[in-house]
């Protein structure tokens, strides 16, 4: 079988309360445009929400799961921790006087791997960042820099990323009572950098409001995703089928560390069933519960974009 690389993140689907605070945080503070507004598949009473750039391009998908009645979550080992996006060195400080103009608290700058970075918190408490990039970017943000996974051991996370997932390791830090290992997918995708996060202090994650449910990594179509699937149970991976998600295939499984990792096709993407021009701004329901529309739209809550 000939190797292949993971050219980088997909997506990052987490969880929130309300949907509408999330909505005016990431639509009106962080630029991000609502490309789809559908149901989770399995609790079609609850929205999934689907936020990225202008053109809903793989690298930029950031997806919640808006349970209103969730309690609050805590970030730990065998959890991605959090999520950063890409600025390039002609936004970077607009975006520090941006958040300054409208008196949202952020953390820094302060330095990580040599580029600077700030921290954003989101209406449930999880860490947003922004990382500053080599070369001019529009003010926008066009999709990640990195996920962090938080980790007890770095080892078996490290290995099979580096063996199996074709990723490099670039790089090590030890700072404020974090050791990081970075690695990085070969190529220029979007999200192309994992870092692999330990702490000292003991912790214990809860999923809940202001966590991330899981990470999802590219695959170019079908047959790649088939043959990522066959290399990572030779590994002793244990996997899910292939999982219809109306905008792309996905596969699932919990890497050694114990964080939920999904690889996602690239095709059919966000336009399957609406026009680009219009994505986010009506309720996409997935066939199945399409008979349910009216009873649906009743109990979703209106969200105002």
């Amino acid at each position: 079988m000939t190797q292949r690389t993971i050219p980088g993140l997909h997506h990052v689907t987490a969880i929130s309360g309300p949907p509408q605070q999330n909505v005016d945080f990431f639509t009106k503070l962080m630029g991000q445009r609502l490309v789809k507004k559908t149901v989770n598949f399995d609790d079609p009473g609850t929205y999934h929400l689907y936020y990225g750039n202008k053109t809903a391009d793989p690298g930029t998908i950031l997806t919640f799961f808006p349970f209103a009645d969730a309690g609050p979550g805590r970030t730990g080992p065998g959890m991605a921790s959090a999520y950063a996006y890409s600025v390039g060195q002609g936004a970077f400080d607009d975006w520090i006087d941006r958040l300054a103009d409208q008196a949202v608290d952020f953390g820094g700058p302060e330095e990580r791997f040599g580029e600077r970075m700030i921290t954003v918190a989101d209406p449930d408490g999880a860490k947003v960042e922004l990382i500053e990039v080599a070369g001019d970017q529009a003010p926008h943000l066009d999709g990640f820099h990195s996920a962090t996974l938080w980790l007890d051991d770095i080892g078996p996370t490290h290995r099979l990323m580096t063996d199996v997932m074709g990723y490099v390791e670039q790089g090590y830090e030890a700072k404020n009572g974090e050791e990081r290992t970075r690695l990085r997918a070969p190529g220029d995708a979007r999200g192309a950098v994992i870092d692999l996060m330990r702490k000292d202090a003991s912790a214990h994650c809860r999923s809940g409001t202001g966590t991330i449910h899981h990470i999802a990594f590219r695959a170019r179509d079908d047959a790649d995703q088939l043959e990522w699937r066959d290399r990572l149970l030779a590994d002793g991976q244990r996997l899910t089928p292939v999982i219809d998600r109306q905008y792309f295939n996905a596969i699932y499984f919990r890497e050694p560390g114990g964080v939920l990792f999904e690889i996602a096709t690239d095709p059919p993407g966000f336009t399957r069933d609406e026009p680009l021009e219009t994505l986010g701004q009506s309720l996409i329901l997935p066939e199945q519960y399409e008979g349910q529309r009216s009873r649906l739209e009743k109990i979703l809550p209106e969200i105002a974009a």
